[in-house]
């Protein structure tokens, strides 16, 4: 493997926990506002 090869792997190894963390906090943040907005009274 080249350089630049191991240097792409590794920042793509590296990125990638932060990535899948972030993402499944803004899944689960739009989910619970979704439901939040369901039970929300539409007359206030």
């Amino acid at each position: 493997m080249s350089t630049l090869e191991s240097i792409i792997w590794h920042v793509l190894g590296y990125a990638a926990m932060p990535v899948i963390i972030l993402s499944g906090f803004a899944a689960v943040a739009a989910i619970s506002i979704w439901l939040l907005s369901l039970g929300k009274d539409k007359n206030a």
